[in-house]
């Protein structure tokens, strides 16, 4: 690196290759698009956008240092640094200002280090809660009142109420409002009048940078917070086993969506989403809380499960890639959903939330989607992969180290965006028991980053430095966490690892744990059924549709109700065929009483037949027709008897069928033959939702870090040697310009007749030197004749630069 130093854009050209690609992995922002050079690279790195992004994804610590390099002013002694920040650990503090030089938010001239020009306007005027200097509040002020000897002398000759007000406004806010009593008024006076306050408004003051500095005992922050909190952690047993039966459970609530939503699918609101009282209807089939069941709902629609059907009235219904997963093996299904919810943007636990709207947050709807949900989530993950396997963390210093990891976010919104995650890891089975399981840790591999090649000494390792007490690996800094970041850019939002093979890799990991699929039941006397485990396919369908679900857990409790079995018979099953299934599939004998329940339920079902007529009612018993013309809750049916065995109503045969149920009936669907009309299950499908390959995005990574730099110095090169050959060239030395002035320029050489010197890059990016005579300017190009008198055009867009011929 060169040490002469007089810009950001010198510091960054004097730079070793190796030192280039630690910067564009620490903000892979400025390699997309590709720069054309150097000068291009350090412009670009001294935008407003791309330092606040930098500065955004700093640590505490790196914050806290950045801000002490501001406050102490360009060229500041190491010792100075070291006082503002309270502490004596000088190697940490020169390994963080490496880290803010590798990032390109310090460049290093001949006299130290200064900071980027856009550095402290994104930073604010409140440095760490400090208000401006003296001299910016007020230019009139003397030197004395800034004098650090000064402020001290008059803050011991305070009053006590004028001292107490400076205490107020001592670690920030920086700015006070005047009291409007009396008292209060003659304290505020006491102050400004020794200008200890600095007034910027008829009614509000302010704090001036030096009386804070002075009030705070020289120290920038309360306390010094170079390193990364460590995190407590527990050992806990049976990870795996506990992540596999979480990951069971979630397949079948899965597979319980897809079947309620295809039988009778909900709308989709006008202003899209689940409505509540769909949601509600869904927690209510599933047996879920309502924060569970918004969870199984949009890990459905992120894996692409269930969508917008998209039709003139829109309901949301299980698409056609559903059915390809539910014969997938469970392991595979697992990776599909693991792998979607690490890379979704929307975060369920918003679901009901008040929104920026007029109403809460809606499940599926556009307020649940927070990009920033994302990178938590692989934060979380992260922190939780370099713990020992088998430990869990303690929620309360996990969030802690998340808090110094991201100190410009809102601490309130990350916590409750930790305990989310952490509360989803568990559900998914990504984690187990709060440690990560071992398809946990095969999820989360490819976010963390390789290990860097010796480039050089010192840096970020030793800012992240924690012990390994409680299980606890070796803290990542801040290089780390950049190369991690520089990983995560692809075009789907995923790491630089091959999808496939990652999901491959967890797939075998938790298919392991999963716990195996049964093929029989147990039925027990007081009409219950337990499934020992996930049932198979055929078995899994049969028993969900005749019978309820009782309750979940290692098994799974069924029981055999009078309308479950009903149902079943609607679906086309006669009794002989649902008792011998029953008894086929179970290790227990079919007891008695479920064999009453069935044989009791067909013997009723479809005694009363249901057509179109516009509907007919028929039945050989004449008293079931009498009850039912005598009962009031049928009156809107509007029934009349045709025969004595016959009745005929206006109404929808479907609407009699469950209207007479709804009244303890039990009739059945005739079709126009005179044949029973079986209910079978409907399965209604959405389109597939569309995923087209997206754009081709390399990552940033080392490799192709390595080939952008080579490209820019290849470009320095050619700049240079272009600069060499413009001095030995004839004419003026022409200098890029803004277009609208090379415009302006040329206009000028039309009307004036004048020769101008251009700049004219072809095709290959060469450029090469013009003397011209302009004659037209139209159309974006330039009709002229060049120095042998012929006539040419140029296009204006090509014009590097124009300078008028001496």
């Amino acid at each position: 690196m060169a040490t002469s130093s007089r810009s950001l854009a010198d510091d960054i050209r004097g730079r070793s290759d190796a030192e280039l690609i630690d910067l564009v992995l620490a903000r892979p922002d400025l390699a997309r698009p590709a720069p054309a050079d150097l000068t291009s690279l350090a412009a670009r790195a001294g935008t407003r956008a791309s330092v606040q992004r930098a500065v955004e994804a700093l640590d505490r610590g790196h914050l806290q240092v950045l801000e002490a390099v501001v406050v102490a002013g360009d060229a500041a002694e190491r010792s100075t640094l070291l006082h503002l920040l309270g502490t004596d650990d000088a190697a940490t503090v020169d390994a963080i200002v490496q880290d803010l030089w590798q990032s390109a938010l310090l460049w290093r001239g001949a006299d130290g280090d200064h900071v980027v020009r856009t550095v402290p306007e994104v930073l604010g005027t409140a440095v760490a809660g400090l208000g401006a200097p003296m001299r910016e509040l007020r230019p009139s002020s003397l030197p004395e009142h800034a004098d650090p000897d000064h402020i001290r002398a008059a803050v011991a000759e305070a009053p006590d109420d004028s001292r107490a007000m400076l205490e107020r406004m001592t670690w920030g806010p920086a700015f006070g409002v005047l009291p409007t009593a009396t008292p209060g008024r003659t304290t505020a006076r006491w102050l400004l009048e020794h200008h200890l306050l600095v007034p910027v408004s008829t009614d509000r003051v302010a704090l001036p940078r030096e009386v804070g500095l002075v009030l705070r005992q020289g120290r920038l922050h309360r306390s010094a917070e170079l390193t990364a909190p460590d995190i407590e952690a527990r050992p806990v047993s049976l990870v795996d086993a506990a992540a596999g039966g979480a990951a069971s459970e979630c397949l079948t609530h899965l597979d319980e969506l897809a079947a309620t939503w295809g039988a009778e699918p909900p709308r989709v609101l006008r202003a899209g989403g689940l409505s509540v009282r769909d949601l509600r209807v869904t927690q209510m089939a599933l047996d879920l809380d309502p924060e569970h069941t918004a969870f199984v709902v949009e890990l459905a629609y992120a894996a692409g499960l269930v969508a917008d059907d998209g039709e003139v009235v829109p309901v949301w219904a299980p698409t056609s890639e559903i059915d390809e997963w539910s014969s997938s093996e469970a392991g595979h299904r697992w990776s599909t959903l693991a792998v979607a919810w690490l890379g979704s943007t929307r975060a369920p636990h918003l679901v009901g939330r008040r929104s920026t709207g007029t109403g809460p947050a809606n499940a599926l709807g556009p307020d649940v989607q927070w990009p920033a949900i994302r990178a938590i989530r692989r934060e979380v993950l992260r922190e939780l992969a370099s713990l020992e396997p088998g430990h869990a963390a303690d929620h309360t210093s996990l969030r802690e180290r998340l808090a110094w990891r991201r100190p410009n976010r809102s601490a309130a919104v990350l916590d409750e965006a930790v305990e989310a995650v952490l509360r989803e890891s568990e559900w998914l089975g990504v984690t187990g028991r709060g440690a990560l399981s071992e398809a946990g840790r095969a999820l989360v591999a490819p976010l963390l980053p390789p290990p860097a090649p010796p480039v050089r000494g010192g840096g970020a390792s030793k800012a992240g430095v924690a012990n390994t007490s409680n299980g606890r690996r070796p803290a990542r800094g801040r290089g780390d966490r950049a190369n991690g970041s520089a990983a995560d850019i692809t075009s789907n939002g995923q790491t630089s690892a091959e999808p496939g093979a990652v999901a491959e890799a967890v797939a075998a990991a938790m298919s392991a744990h999963l716990p195996s699929p049964v093929d029989h039941i147990l039925v027990q006397a007081d009409l219950t059924a337990v499934a020992p485990g996930p049932l198979v396919g055929g078995l899994g369908s049969f028993m969900r549709l005749a019978a309820d679900v009782e309750s979940r857990g290692g098994a799974t409790v069924y029981r055999f109700t009078p309308e479950s079995v009903r149902r079943a018979l609607d679906a086309g099953w006669t009794a002989a065929d649902f008792t011998e299934t029953v008894r086929r599939s179970s290790r227990t004998p079919v007891p008695q009483p479920l064999e009453y329940l069935v044989a009791d339920v067909a013997r009723k079902h479809g005694q009363t037949r249901i057509g179109g007529a516009a509907a007919y009612i028929r039945s050989d018993d004449e008293a079931v027709l009498d009850t039912m013309l005598a009962s009031r809750d049928l009156t809107p049916l509007r029934l009349r008897r045709l025969a004595p065995t016959v009745l005929v109503s206006s109404a929808d045969p479907r609407v009699l069928v469950e209207l007479l149920r709804d009244n303890g009936f039990a009739p059945v669907h005739e079709g126009q033959d005179g044949a029973v009309v079986h209910a079978e299950t409907p399965r209604r499908r959405a389109g597939a939702r569309r995923r087209g390959p997206g754009p081709m995005v390399s990552p940033v990574d080392r490799p192709y870090t390595q080939s952008l730099v080579d490209g820019l110095r290849a470009a320095e090169a050619t700049a240079d040697q272009r600069r060499v050959e413009d001095e030995t060239r004839p004419g003026p030395r022409i200098q890029a310009m803004d277009p609208v002035v090379t415009l302006s320029l040329l206009r000028d050489a039309v009307a004036d007749r004048h020769g101008v010197w251009i700049g004219y890059s072809d095709g290959h990016g060469a450029t090469s030197r013009h003397l011209i005579h302009p004659q037209k300017v139209e159309g974006g190009r330039v009709r002229a004749t060049d120095e042998s008198g012929h006539e040419k055009s140029f296009s204006v867009h090509r014009i590097t630069g124009a300078t008028l011929e001496s």
